[in-house]
C-alpha cells in the first residue's frame, strides 16, 4: 500500500537558504502541496554580498530563470575564478581559475605535460598563463564561452558575484508566483510528538500555530529546529578550520576596470575577501578570534577597502562544523542551520543547492522513511567532507610562519584522507578523486601548485605520449588565447549591455 503524499511544507527562515528552497520546491511540487515560509524582518540574514561558483547556474536553470533578468535584479557581475594573495608565502599569488588548463591533447590534460616539463626544468612560467579564465581576468576581459569545444574560448566556466539580499528577493517573488505563502513571524516555541519525536507544530510570537508533514530549518546559526528543538548535536571542525569570526562592511565601487573575479588575500591572523557587484564591493575579513581582537579586525578592514563604507561593518560568529543529521525525524536543515564552511572557495550556496537538490531526489512520503534520511545524511556529509578537505589545504600547505595563527596552520595535524592526496600529489603528480567531487582536478592543481605544493615526478604516461613538440603545444595555446582576447569586450561593458542594473 502506497503511503500518503506529504501535502504541507514549513520553512522557517527567509535569506538565500528560504527562498532558494521555497524556489526549488514550488517548481517541482507545481503547487500540489502547500508550501509556507515564515520569516521575520527583525532578524534580518547573514548575506552581505555572495561570491559563487559555476553549479549555481544550473540551479537557476532548473528553475527556468533568465540569466540576464536575474543578473539585472541582483546588482550581479561575472566571476571567473579566485586570486589568492599572500597565502603561500607573502608577496606571492595564484589564481584558481573556472575551468580547464590549456587543451587536452593525446588523451592527456594538459596540466600533466606542463608538470612534466617543469620538473625537468624546461618551463619557469606559472601554470596561471595557460589558463583561459586568468588571461580573460588579467585583462579585464569576459565573454560567454564558446560550446564550439575546438575554440580555446571553450575552456573556460563561470559563476556570479551578486548581492544575496536581493538574490533572496529575487526568489521570494518566484516562489509567491508559484503558490509560496509567506508569513511575517518569530519562532517562540516547537512543540513535539510524544510518541515519535517529530516535530508537531511550531508556534509563532503572533499566537499562529504552524503545522506541517515537513518542516525545513533555515534559520541560520540559530537552528531552531534541527538544534533547539530536535537536539541534533554539532560536528566542530574548529581545529582543521580555525577562523571563527568575520567582519563585514559594503563599500563603493572603485573607478577602473570591473574585475571579474573573487579576491582572498591572506592576513595576519586570516583572510580577506573582495567581491565587486555592479555598484558596490563586498569585503570582509574571516579571521581566528584566538589570534585577533575584534576591533583590531574591523580596523585593518575599514584601513584597506578602496572606497568609502556604506553602512556599518557587521560581526558574525560561527563554528565551522556540521550537523551530526542534516535530516533528522520530519525536518531537514539547509543552509547555516545544516552547517558551516568559511567563504574560502565560495561554496555556501552551493551547499543550500546541494541539500535542496539532494532532497527533492529523495523526497519522501508522509510516513517520512528513516531510509531516505539515513541515504542524504550520508550523501550530504561526504560532500561537507570532500569540501571540507579542500579548505583545509589552503591553511595547512603555507609556507608562511610569521604569526603564530600560520604557525598553527602549518603544523596542524589534518584528516587522513586529505593527506594521502597530498602524498600522492607531492610524490608521483597524481590526483586522487572521484566523480563525485565539487573540485575538479584543475582546481587541485591550482591550490597545490599555488601553496607550494611541487610534485617530485610527472604521471609516467606523459613520457610516452606527445607527437608534436610541447613547446609547439604551448605556443599553439598562448597565440590561440591572444587571439582571443583581442576581439573580446571588457568585463564592465560586456555586464552592462547584457545586464546592467537600474
Amino acid at each position: 500500500m502506497n503511503a500518503a503524499p506529504i501535502k504541507t511544507i514549513a520553512i522557517i527562515g527567509g535569506g538565500s537558504a528560504g527562498w532558494m528552497a521555497a524556489a526549488a520546491l514550488s517548481n517541482a511540487l507545481q503547487k500540489s502541496c502547500q508550501i509556507k515560509l515564515v520569516e521575520s524582518e527583525e532578524i534580518g540574514t547573514v548575506g552581505v554580498g555572495e561570491a559563487t561558483i559555476p553549479p549555481v547556474k544550473y540551479f537557476n536553470a532548473q528553475l527556468g530563470i533568465d540569466e540576464a533578468s536575474f543578473m539585472r535584479e541582483t546588482n550581479a557581475t561575472f566571476k571567473l575564478g579566485i586570486e589568492f594573495i599572500d597565502w603561500a608565502r607573502k608577496n606571492q599569488s595564484y589564481f584558481h581559475p573556472f575551468g580547464q588548463y590549456g587543451a587536452e591533447f593525446d588523451q592527456t590534460p594538459f596540466y600533466q605535460y606542463w608538470m612534466r616539463e617543469a620538473i625537468r626544468g624546461n618551463i619557469s612560467q606559472s601554470i596561471d598563463i595557460f589558463s583561459m579564465a586568468w588571461k580573460m581576468s588579467e585583462a579585464g576581459k569576459f565573454q560567454h564561452p564558446e560550446k564550439d569545444k575546438r575554440k580555446i574560448q571553450s575552456t573556460f566556466d563561470y559563476a556570479y558575484h551578486f548581492d544575496a539580499n536581493l538574490y533572496a528577493r529575487f526568489l521570494r517573488k518566484y516562489s509567491e508566483l508559484r503558490g509560496v505563502e509567506r508569513l511575517e513571524g518569530k519562532v517562540v516555541n516547537v512543540e513535539l510528538r510524544a510518541e515519535t519525536g517529530d516535530i508537531e507544530k511550531v508556534l509563532l510570537q503572533s499566537g499562529e500555530t504552524i503545522e506541517a508533514d515537513l518542516y525545513i530549518d533555515c534559520t541560520g546559526f540559530y537552528g531552531v529546529l534541527i538544534e533547539k528543538a530536535l537536539q541534533t548535536g554539532y560536528e566542530d571542525w574548529s581545529r582543521w578550520l580555525p577562523c571563527d569570526r568575520a567582519v563585514a562592511a559594503a563599500c563603493n565601487a572603485a573607478e577602473g576596470p570591473l574585475l571579474a573575479y573573487t579576491k582572498s588575500t591572506a592576513k595576519a591572523a586570516g583572510w580577506q575577501w573582495r567581491i565587486p557587484l555592479q555598484h558596490r564591493v563586498g569585503n570582509g575579513y574571516v579571521y581566528s578570534s584566538q589570534h585577533l581582537d575584534p576591533h583590531l579586525a574591523e580596523d585593518e578592514l575599514m584601513k584597506s577597502i578602496e572606497g568609502d563604507a556604506l553602512v556599518g561593518a557587521r560581526h558574525l560568529r560561527f563554528v565551522t562544523g556540521r550537523r551530526k543529521k542534516f535530516w533528522n525525524k520530519n525536518c531537514v536543515a539547509i543552509g547555516l542551520s545544516a552547517g558551516f564552511m568559511e567563504p574560502l572557495e565560495s561554496t555556501s550556496l552551493h551547499l543550500i543547492q546541494y541539500g535542496i537538490m539532494r532532497l527533492l531526489a529523495l523526497f519522501p512520503n508522509a510516513d517520512m522513511s528513516p531510509l531516505l534520511a539515513d541515504e542524504y545524511n550520508a550523501l550530504t556529509s561526504a560532500e561537507y567532507e570532500r569540501i571540507r578537505d579542500f579548505l583545509i589545504l589552503h591553511y595547512k600547505a603555507t609556507e608562511r610562519d610569521d604569526t603564530s595563527f600560520w604557525q598553527y596552520c602549518a603544523n596542524m595535524p589534518i584528516p587522513d584522507r586529505l593527506a594521502y592526496k597530498m602524498d600522492q600529489f607531492r610524490e608521483n603528480g597524481i590526483l586522487v578523486s572521484d566523480e563525485r567531487e565539487l573540485f575538479h582536478n584543475p582546481s587541485w592543481i591550482a591550490v597545490y601548485l599555488g601553496q607550494g605544493i611541487k610534485p617530485k615526478r610527472a604521471p609516467a604516461l606523459t613520457s610516452y605520449r606527445m607527437q608534436v613538440p610541447v613547446s609547439e603545444r604551448f605556443s599553439q595555446v598562448q597565440a590561440a588565447m591572444q587571439s582571443a582576447l583581442k576581439v573580446m569586450p571588457d568585463h564592465r561593458t560586456y555586464v552592462e549591455n547584457y545586464c546592467k542594473s537600474n
